[in-house]
């Protein structure tokens, strides 16, 4: 049967102040131990104080520990085997060891193995463990150390550095949306106000309307290109023309004076932005007009689309009615315009020709008076005659040629014969001299019958000319039936019954859209501006 040994009482010493002179002067308090067994730990310190330890214990205590530290350094002291007599003594033991007293690793070493030193079973229980009083400074104040270790300084100065970062953090975020509140939220806010509470109800009338032309087509006959033509492309210039005349300033003057254009924005009822001036000019309704008055044209449908707002839903359809009419109008001035001009034009030609042939029959008139009346005729007999007088001549000049072959040739013939042959010459010549030589005050025969055909062609080619005005007037008039152009109304304009503008939430959002916008490439210009100039 085994027996437990009986515990051992140790008495703890306080830190009273005659403990702490005796701890402040080990020398003086140290116990005699002539005549005894030497105890290691005093040995221990014997060998301490022969070397220069009073200076490592004056720097250790200016380090300013406090008592937990020095109570973990004495219970290190003890685990390694070491015999301080006071916890300075127990740190300066351990340093001269090599060992750090406040490193984590070394403290959670002693915790755990101070842990399972636990007694069990027949285990021979651990021995107790000397109870070292503390050392106090005799001359210091015995408050904790403010100085922190190493890391706990690093730990310190990295949480500074996050709460300064979440600091700044915040002040910027609170700038941002002070800035945002400003320059975009408040707009935004101001704008829907507007929209939701003072704007006044706007009715739109819609109307759709397109030309047509005579023939379905914009060519002639059909059998040209304009017939393969559809009559939107056919008239889609006359619709662009409708177009700019409904949206020009002509338009708005007249719709003015007939309904009261001006009047009906100047209403009191109005709110002041969309409100027109009572003595605004006519510039400002202009805009005004063109704000409210939208036109758009659709080419592959040829089709003019029209919505005109106004404050009254019976007064935005009678001036829809009203600008269809001068629509109306417009179109029928163009098309008489175009049948005009063709028609016009080919009349001008036709006079032209009438002209010239005129001209030209007066010129044949006057060679033929001027002249024999068949000059063509008068150069066929005169060639007669040349060639019956050279047959004659020829004959006289064959006898004669045989009266002169004879040896005594008969010398009256071979006269009479010479005498005949003059003649006959001098009358040839003087035929001659009738078709190629111009008599006194006239040309001659040749060139009055070259002048005579000229005349007849040229009279000739303004009978042609004359006959192609003719044509030409004949086929302008047909083309000029058919550009005949008039405007059919597919959608009449009826008055609506709820308001169409403003749209207050849609207008809102676009308000909210283009704060933004303007504010981020402000923001973006002024960062980069500013990145620029620092750098």
């Amino acid at each position: 049967m085994t027996t437990k040994p009986k515990a051992r009482k140790f008495r703890i010493r306080r830190n009273t102040p005659q403990v702490a002179a005796d701890a402040a002067h080990p020398e003086a308090s140290a116990p005699d131990t002539s005549g005894a067994e030497a105890d290691p730990r005093v040995s221990q310190s014997k060998s301490a104080k022969e070397t220069p330890a009073s200076l490592n214990i004056d720097n250790i205590r200016k380090e300013g520990l406090t008592g937990r530290q020095l109570r973990m350094a004495r219970r290190m002291a003890q685990k390694h085997g070491l015999a301080p007599v006071s916890d300075f003594d127990a740190v300066r033991l351990l340093r001269a060891k090599g060992i750090d007293p406040f490193q984590r690793i070394n403290i959670l070493e002693v915790v755990t193995r101070a842990d399972d030193q636990a007694p069990s079973g027949n285990a021979e229980p651990p021995r107790p463990k000397v109870q070292l009083p503390q050392t106090v400074p005799a001359e210091k104040q015995t408050l904790p150390s403010t100085e922190l270790s190493p890391t706990e300084r690093r730990a310190s100065e990295i949480m500074d550095i996050q709460r300064d970062i979440g600091r700044r953090r915040r002040r910027k975020l609170l700038l941002l949306l002070s800035r945002l509140t400003a320059f975009v939220f408040l707009p935004t806010l101001v704008a829907g106000y507007y929209y939701y509470a003072v704007a006044t109800p706007m009715y739109a009338t819609k109307s759709e309307f397109l030309i047509l032309t005579a023939d379905g087509g914009g060519g002639g006959g059909g059998g040209g290109l304009g017939g393969l033509l559809p009559s939107q492309f056919a008239t889609g210039q006359d619709s662009i023309a409708t177009q700019s005349y409904l949206q020009s300033k002509d338009a708005m003057l007249r719709l003015d004076s007939d309904l009261g254009f001006r009047a009906h924005f100047s209403q009191p009822h109005i709110d002041p932005i969309q409100r027109l001036d009572a003595d605004a000019s006519n510039e400002a309704a202009y805009k005004l007009f063109k704000k409210y008055v939208k036109l758009g044209y659709d080419p592959t449908e040829g089709v003019i689309r029209m919505e005109l707002s106004t404050a009254d839903p019976e007064v935005s359809a009678l001036f829809s009615q009203r600008l269809i009419e001068y629509a109306e109008e417009r179109v029928d001035e163009l098309s008489r315009e175009k049948r005009l001009d063709a028609v016009k034009t080919a009349e001008a030609g036709l006079e032209d020709a009438k002209a010239e042939r005129r001209a030209a029959q007066q010129r044949m008139v006057r060679l033929q008076e001027g002249t024999i009346l068949d000059p063509e005729g008068e150069i066929a007999s005169i060639r007669q005659l040349v060639s019956t007088v050279e047959l004659q001549l020829q004959e006289k000049q064959l006898a004669l040629d045989i009266q002169l072959n004879n040896a005594r040739p008969n010398k009256a013939k071979v006269d009479a014969l010479s005498s005949e042959i003059e003649v006959l010459s001098a009358e040839l010549s003087k035929q001659k001299a009738r078709l190629n030589q111009a008599t006194e005050g006239a040309s001659s025969l040749a060139s009055q019958t070259a002048e005579i055909q000229m005349a007849q062609a040229d009279l000739a080619t303004a009978d042609l000319v004359l006959q192609a005005a003719l044509e030409s007037k004949r086929l302008s008039e047909i083309e000029a039936n058919k550009q005949v152009r008039y405007l059919t109304v597919s959608v009449r304009p009826v008055a609506s019954q709820d308001a169409s503008y403003p749209r207050a939430f849609e207008n809102t959002i676009l308000a909210f859209l283009i704060f933004a916008g303007i504010y981020l490439m402000v923001s973006l210009t002024a960062s980069i501006l500013k990145e620029q100039i620092s750098s």
